[in-house]
């Protein structure tokens, strides 16, 4: 592979930037425009070790910086790698990358480096997407399970399942190919319960999923509710800022307001949506149809009521919408405005329902619970593993699928058949920690990081 080199720091100004240099010519790129301080120091090539000079091009000494050297194998990537320290001006960082490039280096990809850590075996799949995902992270529950994965607990959970799925394998090639002499050491009731047990390892990693997409990719969120009950404030109290328009004026909202915010561990990515109600004023109206596609689009539905009026015919629109679009179970209903009465109101049809006082952010802690609790989190311990990425987790189905397939087939055929189940498993398995995966899968996968990385 040819020797590639990009920017490793955002652009713009700052103290320091970072170029990297990696394939088998990078510590000759290195040489041609790095200026040692000490000569015969940077002569060893140490690996791993800072050395000081200067940078210079063909018109002479630009900035002084640092050049860090790591030997193959022992590099991020496998192979040689330069990392070049300037200062963090937007010209000469592009004056030490056109310099890289003049002296035999090809400009990276997206992701080129990370690509190449796993062609090089330096990394799993998995471990290559939780670096992704360390980058892209905006909870801190996100971060903590992409930097656990990105040292390799998922493809440890991964590996287990396939190691012994590997065996039962060979117990029936055993079968398959001495069916007389008996060679399997495995019984079909414990290839059964070998077989569950797998299955129930790989459900529950499927099952942290709904988890693991609302910390890393967030729920997609509507707040409905006729005018004036208080959904801008919501809104508001949510984003932790004046996000919203707040007046006692109903109908201040006329579009689908939206924002991404952290709920607890949880993302949210919130549209407050214009009060439904009866209107004639056109541009309320597609407002209006809008908010109503919203609840449509929506994975969570906050329905905001005001506590201090009684339900009416606008009320009950957002209801029978609600109803309609069949995600009552998936509806929060917030009753707001706590802050200037406390009566109850009427018996609504959802089982979630909340007392709150956006206004004041009182109760905010309680729905923080009760949504985190829809996604999963009660069901997620501690230490268990979590599948945020839905590439892994369409794997890990399949694999559980083919399990399933295998477990019948010990009931209705003989174990050569269920052999044949186990291998999909095992094939699945392979392609979601990347043992075999396809070469557009990995385009795919690589072409979402920021070149540099």
């Amino acid at each position: 592979m040819s020797t590639i080199a990009a920017v490793g720091t955002p652009h713009g100004k700052g103290g320091v930037a970072m170029i990297r240099i990696s394939g088998e010519d990078a510590f000759s790129v290195a040489e041609r425009i790095f200026l040692p301080a000490n000569k015969e120091r940077f002569a060893q090539r140490k690996s791993g070790c800072t050395y000081y000079g200067s940078f210079a091009d063909e018109g002479g000494v630009f900035d002084d910086g640092l050049c860090v050297l790591f030997a193959s194998p022992a590099s991020f990537t496998g192979e040689n790698v330069a990392e070049l320290y300037c200062h963090g001006g937007i010209l000469v960082t592009q004056k030490l990358l056109a310099a890289a490039l003049k002296n035999g280096a090809n400009i990276a990809g997206p992701g080129e480096f990370t690509r190449r850590a796993f062609i090089n075996g330096k990394i799993s799949l998995t471990q290559a997407e939780a670096i992704g995902g360390i980058i892209d992270s905006k909870s801190e529950k996100h971060l903590a399970v992409s930097a656990r994965q990105a040292n390799g607990s998922l493809s440890r959970a991964l590996d287990s399942v396939y190691t012994d799925l590997r065996l039962l394998a060979a117990s029936v090639y055993a079968f398959i190919d001495y069916p007389d002499e008996d060679m399997t050491d495995v019984s079909i009731e414990e290839m059964r319960d070998r077989l569950k047990s797998c299955k129930e390892r790989l459900d529950r990693l499927a099952g942290s999923h709904t988890y693991g997409r609302a910390i890393s990719e967030g729920v997609i969120t509507a707040i409905v509710g006729k005018p004036n009950t208080g959904k801008s404030s919501l809104l508001n109290a949510l984003c932790g800022e004046e996000r919203a328009i707040v007046t006692d004026v109903a109908g201040t909202t006329r579009d689908v307001v939206t924002e991404t915010v952290r709920l607890g561990d949880l993302i949210l990515r919130l549209s407050d949506t214009a009060g439904i109600r009866e209107s004639d004023d056109k541009v309320e109206m597609i407002g209006i149809e809008r908010s109503k596609r919203a609840i449509d689009e929506a994975e969570l539905i906050l329905a905001v009521f005001d506590i201090s009026r009684p339900l009416d015919g606008d009320d009950e629109r957002i209801i029978d919408e609600i109803k309609a679009s069949g995600k009552a179970d998936k509806t929060v209903c917030i009753l707001n405005k706590t802050d200037i009465a406390s009566d109850s109101v009427a018996e609504l049809p959802f089982e979630k329902r909340l007392c709150v006082s956006a206004k004041n952010r009182e109760g905010i802690d309680a729905l923080i619970d009760t949504v985190s609790d829809m996604f999963g989190a009660g069901e997620i311990g501690e230490n268990d593993e979590i599948v945020v990425n839905a590439r892994q987790c369409a794997a890990v189905i399949n694999a559980s699928n083919a399990l399933a397939n295998a477990i019948d087939a010990l009931d209705s055929f003989t174990q050569d058949i269920a052999g044949m189940d186990i291998e999909v498993a095992l094939s699945a398995i392979a392609e979601a920690d990347g043992r075999s995966v396809s070469e557009d899968i990995v385009n795919e996968i690589f072409s979402h990081f920021c070149v540099g990385k």
